[in-house]
């Protein structure tokens, strides 16, 4: 392995710890220990920890403090919003429409409820991924009670117009739930909730620790408890909170908004410093939109194998996925690439770069120039 090039480009599946998270949580590993339940000086420590960072995070969202409520990741935030949802309203519907890119922690959860009973329309996309909102205007029902639309793809980095959509789904029904899994689009744009009644967050998506996530339940939303116990979190979500993680995903989302402008203009750089080499080598198709994330770029090589390829990258330091890192267990094709047609001959030689603030213009010229020679060497 190069020794001297350590290029990490896996970041839609994690992001490293930024050294200055580190350094907020560490204090309350040590000094603020207490369990924030305690009415003891203790206590209080570790609960301003905690509501120092729901104040950030709320703040950055531009939603009440009151509306933020900690959990330990997206896919509990997930299962939570949908099921908590379907849940309490089922006495008004039990149909509930999502899309068939939605990340399998949504999709499993609507296949389990409709073990359950509840109905789920899936809709299908076009080949950027995006849905026809016609189509889902249309298939709003009296039963329906929850849409679930995704802000970011995981995969391929389509950005979807959740406002609009949730706009067009309450002006067909005005009571209808909305939700959004909001994982790869915190830290990546500037978000607006209006409409949105629901909306996951993760962490370590941010530079933050793992193990902390969060799902935003506007005021008035009635959404069912997942976990019940020691009524922790408003009362919503029980268990003794992760103080440290908490502090640590307040501090992760604050440094993502910071000089932001400046941050994006460097993204816009090396994607296109990304695209103009993949654009000089042969058998290349790019599955990511034109004005998809910036940080995304989902790549088909023809006649290349995406797990030999993604080793060869690894024995050079560099270090890539193959898809969504939840699903690759399964090793099947991915259930986007699918979806968006693509086709067979590229489908089996998909890589995900997905890029930081971290990620550098040598990053990218050192890969795409070990990429270019690994294509020729495999494809011999």
């Amino acid at each position: 392995m190069n020794e001297v090039n350590k290029i990490y480009l896996d970041n839609n599946a994690t992001t490293p710890l930024d050294p200055k998270v580190k350094e907020a949580m560490l204090p309350y590993m040590e000094e603020f220990f207490g369990n924030p339940s305690s009415l003891h000086i203790k206590g209080v420590e570790a609960m301003r920890g905690i509501e120092e960072a729901r104040r950030k995070i709320a703040g950055i969202l531009c939603v009440k403090s009151s509306e933020v409520i900690f959990t330990s990741g997206a896919t509990e935030s997930d299962n939570w919003a949908v099921k908590g949802a379907t849940f309490a309203h089922q006495k008004s519907g039990n149909h509930i429409i999502t899309q068939k890119t939605e990340h399998k922690a949504v999709l499993r959860t609507c296949q389990y409820l409709e073990s359950k009973g509840f109905e789920v329309t899936y809709l299908d996309v076009d080949g950027e991924g995006r849905i026809n909102k016609d189509e889902l205007v249309d298939s709003i029902t009296d039963r329906t009670i929850l849409v679930s639309i995704m802000h970011v793809n995981n995969e391929i980095g389509t950005v979807y117009p959740i406002n609009d959509l949730a706009r067009a789904c309450k002006n067909k029904k005005k009571d209808i739930i909305f939700f959004s899994d909001g994982v790869q689009a915190l830290g990546k744009l500037e978000i607006n909730l209006e409409g949105i009644d629901l909306y996951a967050l993760s962490s370590h998506k941010v530079h933050g620790p793992k193990g902390v996530g969060a799902l935003i339940i506007k005021e008035g939303v009635n959404i069912e408890k997942l976990i019940h116990g020691g009524n922790q979190e408003n009362r919503m979500r029980s268990g003794t909170e992760n103080v440290a993680g908490i502090v640590g995903f307040g501090k992760a989302v604050e440094l993502m908004y910071e000089d932001f402008e400046v941050k994006k203009k460097h993204f816009e750089k090396l994607r296109s410093k990304f695209l103009e080499y993949l654009g000089d080598m042969e058998g290349v198709r790019i599955n990511s939109p034109q004005n998809g994330i910036l940080m995304t770029l989902n790549v088909s090589f023809e006649r290349v194998p995406a797990e030999i390829l993604l080793h060869a990258l690894e024995l050079e330091g560099i270090y890539v996925s193959s898809g969504s890192a939840c699903s690759s267990a399964n090793r099947g094709a991915s259930h986007v690439l699918e979806e968006i047609k693509v086709p067979d001959e590229y489908i089996t030689g998909s890589l995900r770069f997905g890029l930081s603030r971290f990620t550098s213009e040598k990053d990218i010229d050192f890969t795409c120039k070990v990429l270019k020679n690994k294509l020729k060497e495999l494809r011999v």
